[in-house]
C-alpha cells in the first residue's frame, strides 16, 4: 500500500473517530478519541490503519459514520484517487487492487511531475546566476584592465621618481665625503683640547661637590645650634617662670603666716621651711599630716607613679579602670588643693592613650620601650632646683634617685589614704 493511500485511510478514520460511540471505538484506540482529528491521525496513524486492516467491525464503524455524517464524500468514484481508493479498500470494492494501483501510478506521476518542476526551477536559477555570473565577469575584466593602465602609470612615475632619488643620493654622497673630509681636518688638533677641558670640568665639578657639602654641613650645624639654643631658652624661661612662681606663692604663704600669728612665725619655723624647698635633698614623707604640710606650699609639683599607686590602692580592677580611678581622684585633690599634678604610667601595653589629662591632672604614658620610672626622674630633673616637689611611689630605687635630685617622696599607701579622704 503506497505511503499516500496509507496516510489517507489514517486521516478518515480519525476524522470519524470523534463521533463514534464509545461502544465502536476500539480499544487500542480510545486513548486517541479525545484528540482532535489531526492530531489523532499524526499520533495514532499507525493504529488506526493496524485497526483498519484487522478489524470489519471498525471498518463498517467508520464507512457507517461516513455515509451518516458526510453522505457522498467517501465514495469510489470520487474525483481524487487517493479517497478512491480509501473508499474501495474500506468498503471491500471488488475493483479496490484496480484503483490503488491507479493512486500509486497518480502519486508517482505526481512526484515525477514535482521533480520536473524542481529541476526547472533549478535550471531557471542556474541561468540566473550564470548571467550575474557573465556580467560579474566583464565587470571584472574591465576593472583589471583599468587596473593594469593604473600600474603601468604608476609604474613609470616610480621610475622616473628613482632616477631623480638616485641623482640626490649620489649629490648627498658627494656632499658627505666633503663634509668627512673637513671635520677630519678639524679633529685632528681639538682633541687634546677637548680632554684638557674635560679633566678641567670634572675637577671644578669635584670642588663644587666638596663645597656643596661643606655648606650642607654647615647648615645643618647652623639649624642643630639654633634648635639647642631655642630649646634651651624655652627650658629656661620655663624653670624661670616656675621659680617665680615657687618665690611669689613663698612671699604669699609668709604674709599670711605673718598676718596670723601676730608676731610672726618662729625661727625654728623658718629654718624647716627653708631647708625643705632649698635643700640638696629630698625628704620622705610618711604620714598625713606631713604630705598635707608639703601640698600646701606655694607652686608644689607632684608627681605620680601611676601602676605603683594605682596596684597598691586597687590591684583586682583591669589596669584601664585603674587608671581611670586614679585620675579621678587626683583631679578631686588637684580641684581641692590647686597644686600641680603629673601621674605617669607605663605605655608598652597601652593601645590608645589620650595626650592629655583630666581636670587639670597631667596624663603621661612611658614610650613603648621606656620605663614610667625613667620618665618620673626626668620629670625631676627637668624642673628647676628650689621649687618644692612630691613623687609618689613605693619604688625604693626611684625613691633614692629623686631624692638625689631634691625632690621629696611619699609612699602610695600615705597618697591612697590622702585621696580617699578628699
Amino acid at each position: 500500500m503506497p505511503d499516500p493511500l496509507r496516510t489517507r485511510l489514517a486521516e478518515i478514520g480519525a476524522t470519524a473517530l470523534g463521533g463514534m460511540s464509545q461502544a465502536d471505538v476500539p480499544a487500542s484506540l480510545r486513548r486517541f478519541a479525545r484528540f482532535t482529528p489531526a492530531k489523532r491521525a499524526r499520533l495514532g496513524g499507525t493504529v488506526l490503519c493496524a485497526e483498519l486492516e484487522r478489524s470489519e467491525v471498525f471498518r463498517t464503524a467508520v464507512v457507517a459514520w461516513w455515509t451518516a455524517e458526510r453522505p457522498g464524500e467517501l465514495t469510489t468514484t470520487a474525483d481524487d484517487r487517493l479517497d478512491a481508493a480509501a473508499a474501495a479498500l474500506l468498503t471491500g470494492a471488488h475493483d479496490a487492487p484496480r484503483l490503488v494501483a491507479a493512486a500509486e501510478r497518480h502519486g508517482e506521476l505526481g512526484e515525477v511531475r514535482a521533480e520536473r518542476d524542481e529541476a526547472l526551477a533549478r535550471v531557471d536559477k542556474l541561468t540566473a546566476e550564470m548571467e550575474r555570473l557573465r556580467g560579474e565577469l566583464v565587470e571584472a575584466r574591465d576593472q583589471a584592465r583599468t587596473a593594469a593602465q593604473h600600474r603601468e602609470a604608476e609604474y613609470q612615475q616610480l621610475r622616473r621618481t628613482v632616477s631623480d632619488q638616485g641623482t640626490k643620493l649620489r649629490a648627498a654622497t658627494d656632499a658627505r665625503t666633503e663634509l668627512e673630509e673637513t671635520v677630519a681636518r678639524l679633529r685632528s688638533g681639538s682633541d687634546e683640547r677637548v680632554d684638557e677641558a674635560r679633566a678641567e670640568c670634572t675637577r671644578l665639578q669635584d670642588a663644587l661637590e666638596q663645597e656643596r657639602r661643606k655648606s650642607e654641613r654647615a647648615a645643618r650645624e647652623v639649624a642643630a645650634a639654633r634648635q639647642a639654643a631655642r630649646e634651651a631658652r624655652q627650658g629656661d624661661e620655663v624653670r624661670l617662670s616656675l621659680l617665680l612662681d615657687t618665690l611669689g606663692g613663698a612671699v604669699n604663704g609668709m604674709r599670711r603666716e605673718l598676718s596670723l600669728g601676730g608676731d610672726g612665725p618662729r625661727p625654728g619655723d623658718t629654718v624647716r621651711g627653708a631647708r625643705g624647698i632649698t635643700s640638696a635633698g629630698g625628704t620622705p614623707v610618711d604620714d598625713l599630716a606631713s604630705l598635707d604640710s608639703l601640698l600646701a606650699l606655694p607652686a608644689v609639683h607632684l608627681v605620680v607613679d601611676g601602676y605603683n599607686v594605682s596596684k597598691t590602692g586597687y590591684p583586682d580592677l583591669p589596669l584601664a579602670d585603674q587608671r581611670t580611678r586614679l585620675v579621678t581622684q587626683l583631679a578631686a585633690l588637684r580641684s581641692r588643693t590647686g597644686i600641680e599634678i603629673t601621674v605617669v604610667f607605663d605605655g608598652a601595653a597601652v593601645v590608645a592613650a589620650p595626650l592629655h589629662g583630666t581636670r587639670g591632672v597631667r596624663v603621661l604614658f612611658s614610650e613603648p620601650d621606656v620605663l614610667a620610672d625613667d620618665v618620673v626622674r626626668d620629670l625631676v630633673a627637668a624642673e628647676p632646683r628650689g621649687r618644692p616637689l612630691l613623687v609618689a611611689t613605693s619604688d625604693q630605687e626611684v625613691v633614692r634617685s629623686v631624692r638625689r635630685r631634691g625632690a621629696h617622696t611619699v609612699p602610695s599607701a600615705v597618697l591612697l589614704q590622702r585621696l580617699r579622704a578628699a
